[in-house]
C-alpha cells in the first residue's frame, strides 16, 4: 500500500473520531476514487497514481467553483473552496516559476529538443518530474514558449 494512501486512511479515521464532517466527506470520496482506480488497474496504485487522483479531484473542485461563481452560488463556492483546501494539503508544494523554468530547460536539453515539433519528447521527460506540483496546461505553455525561443 502506498504511503499516501495509508496517510489518507489514517486521516479519515482521525476525522471520523474528531467529528470533522467536511474533512471526512472529502477523504471518503477520495479513498473511493482511489479504490475505483485500483479496480480499473487491477492492482494497487503507486504514490504517483494516488497524486494523479488527488490532482484530478482538485481540478474538479476548481471547475465547480468557477461554475458556482458564474451561477451566483456563494454558499457552494465556499464549500468547494474548503474541500479544495483539504485536497491541496495532500499535494506536494507547488513549483515556483523559476524552478519550473529550470526543469523545463533541463528536459529540453535531455530530450535534445530543437523546435516546437519536439514538444512531445520534452513533455514525456518532464511529466513525471512535475506531477502534482504544477498545472499541466501551464507546463505545456512554458515548454512551447521555450522551444519557440530556441
Amino acid at each position: 500500500m502506498s504511503d499516501l494512501k495509508v496517510r489518507l486512511t489514517e486521516d479519515m479515521t482521525t476525522a471520523l473520531r474528531s467529528g470533522d464532517r467536511l474533512r471526512l466527506s472529502v477523504l471518503r470520496l477520495l479513498v473511493a476514487l482511489i479504490k475505483n482506480r485500483e479496480v480499473e488497474k487491477r492492482g494497487p496504485l503507486t504514490d504517483a497514481e494516488v497524486l494523479q487522483a488527488i490532482t484530478a479531484s482538485c481540478k474538479q473542485r476548481q471547475e465547480a467553483i468557477e461554475q458556482f461563481q458564474r451561477g451566483g452560488r456563494a454558499d457552494l463556492v465556499e464549500k468547494e473552496t474548503a474541500e479544495l483546501g483539504i485536497l491541496r494539503s495532500y499535494l506536494p508544494t507547488p513549483l515556483t516559476e523559476e524552478e519550473l523554468r529550470a526543469l523545463v530547460g533541463a528536459a529540453i536539453g535531455e530530450a535534445q529538443a530543437v523546435s516546437p515539433k519536439d514538444m512531445g519528447k520534452v513533455m514525456a521527460v518532464l511529466r513525471p518530474r512535475v506531477a502534482g506540483r504544477a498545472d499541466g496546461k501551464a507546463v505545456s505553455e512554458l515548454v512551447r514558449e521555450m522551444l519557440a525561443g530556441t
